[in-house]
């Protein structure tokens, strides 16, 4: 019971923290392209992992490689690439309501492929749509959701691409290999798969941007925070309470973003505002009953 507990406990830290990476990405965005922000703070994350537990992973089976490889390609690499490039074709509120079926994915591709399947209760779907309605009020408020099809549908390959990450966690958590030296060697496969996608698009290496502070603490933060630290205790959260349960709490996202963006960038809170935060937060708590 400890340890679920525990569970839940890394799973809400790890989204107050992905909760505020659009304020950060958004300053860093003036500057860099979006590869340059993906592959810069995934190499930071890399780095800080080894710091964290200077230790060869030493993989007892070569077949366990391909799991490696395969996380950092959806986790580290696909995912935040597809939403980046979702969000140069369609409105970001599009691409948060979309991503936050994530989720709902995970539910199902769990149920088809792992072997030790997660029970799901009736109350995981109904929470869905009750966060799932929560999400569009706040996303929407009082706007109109114009649909775009390329991006839309990037978005929803991506929300996809994480629930595949999911379950691929799950397995990974599975061989009993340290948490931290696990998720740096799914860093390690995603900044390979990184590199050619960097060269094509024309990127820099070119470091003289982080030479202004703001973009160096928003890189830091990106790197140690959103990518170290939280890969970190998200892997741990699907280890302690599964793919599923795990993945609710990323309804948890555009609340956190709404609430940091009304205190860093003053943007105002309305009352649909709010009355989607209580049912995003409502339905949270639905689909993680038994």
């Amino acid at each position: 019971m400890k340890k679920e507990i525990s569970g839940h406990y890394t799973a809400l830290l790890t989204e107050l923290i992905w909760g505020t990476t659009f304020i950060s990405t958004k300053v860093l965005l003036s500057d860099f392209l979006p590869i340059e922000i993906l592959f810069f703070r995934f190499l930071l994350g890399y780095f800080a992992l080894w710091m964290i537990s200077p230790h060869i992973l030493i993989v007892k089976d070569r077949s366990e490689e391909i799991y490696f490889a395969l996380a950092g390609l959806t986790g580290a690499c696909l995912y935040y690439l597809l939403e980046n490039i979702a969000l140069t074709y369609t409105l970001a509120t599009n691409v948060a309501i979309i991503v936050s079926v994530a989720p709902f994915f995970t539910a199902v591709l769990s149920h088809l492929f792992s072997r030790e399947r997660e029970r799901i209760s009736p109350f995981f779907y109904i929470g869905f749509l009750i966060a799932f309605l929560g999400i569009l009020l706040i996303n929407l408020n009082g706007s109109r959701m114009n649909l775009n099809p390329k991006g839309d549908i990037l978005a929803l390959v991506a929300a996809f691409i994480w629930a595949l990450y999911s379950i691929l966690c799950k397995k990974i958590n599975s061989y009993g290999y340290n948490v931290v030296q696990s998720t740096r060697r799914t860093f390690f496969y995603g900044l390979l798969f990184m590199i050619p996608i960097f060269i094509a698009s024309g990127a820099s290496f070119d470091l003289t941007g982080f030479k202004e502070f703001k973009n160096l603490f928003n890189l830091v933060f990106l790197g140690l925070g959103a990518s170290a630290i939280s890969f970190v205790t998200w892997n741990y959260s699907v280890k302690r309470l599964g793919a599923i349960k795990t993945s609710v709490y990323i309804y948890l996202i555009p609340v956190v973003t709404i609430v940091f963006s009304a205190i860093f960038l003053s943007e105002p809170i309305t009352p649909m505002i709010g009355a989607g935060t209580v049912m995003t937060l409502s339905g949270l708590i639905v689909s993680e009953l038994r």
